[in-house]
């Protein structure tokens, strides 16, 4: 394989990759067009993935073949729990969105499926497949979020743009994608195709969601 494996994965889950980090939800995102009630209610499912994507750092933790790995994980899980839930906190006063619809809302078809692929992945993936779903979860993240032309003056559209597009974050998804291309180096020909479909069903769940929030 001549091309690193992030980018072989990424080049075969077009043209749905390029759906969701040019989606129009994140247009309105930019431009301060979004309403309230399509933010809350996109918001409110997003956060029900949170306990999920923590145990699918997790169990990347435990299935990391070294230790500077682990500890790169570990990092993230400090962000998941610290930053982005005090966002979620205070978008969800500015927004008036109640404790019950933050903790236990009724659940999106496209929220359950990709709840579903965390779990499954959790429970029966290698540690390649936990970075395939962990590397689509915030590689569209990072390349949607640094196409905004300007920060938007609504900080609840403003701070989950900065979220995905800071250094921090930047270097995350360029340490996700380099220890994938180094794992995907050794994989057989099956195992490239298990994260292929992994790569690319997750990449499916990402259009969904939006769509769940735009449509």
């Amino acid at each position: 394989m001549t091309e690193n494996f992030t980018d072989w994965l990424r080049g075969r889950s077009e043209p749905d990759w390029t759906q969701v980090v040019e989606h129009p939800f994140t247009d309105a995102l930019f431009d301060g067009s979004m309403p309230d009630e399509y933010m809350s209610s996109y918001l409110v499912q997003d956060y029900q993935f949170v306990d999920d994507f923590l145990a699918l750092l997790g169990a990347a933790v435990a299935r990391a073949d070294r230790y500077s790995s682990r500890l790169a994980l570990a990092g993230s899980i400090a962000v998941v729990t610290s930053e982005e839930n005090t966002y979620f906190q205070r978008s969800f006063d500015a927004l008036g969105i109640g404790e019950s619809d933050r903790v236990n809302p009724e659940l999106d078809p496209a929220t359950v499926a990709f709840r579903d692929l965390m779990r499954d992945t959790r429970d029966n993936g290698g540690y390649a497949e936990i970075l395939t779903v962990l590397t689509v979860a915030e590689w569209t993240y990072l390349e949607w979020a640094v196409r905004a032309p300007a920060k938007p003056d609504n900080f609840v559209h403003a701070e989950w743009i900065e979220l995905h597009a800071n250094p921090d974050f930047q270097e995350w998804v360029s340490w996700l994608r380099s220890e994938l291309d180094r794992v995907g180096a050794d994989l057989d020909e099956r195992e490239r195709a298990r994260c292929l479909r992994l790569f690319q069903q997750a990449t499916r769940c990402e259009i969904d969601f939006f769509n769940a929030h735009w449509d």
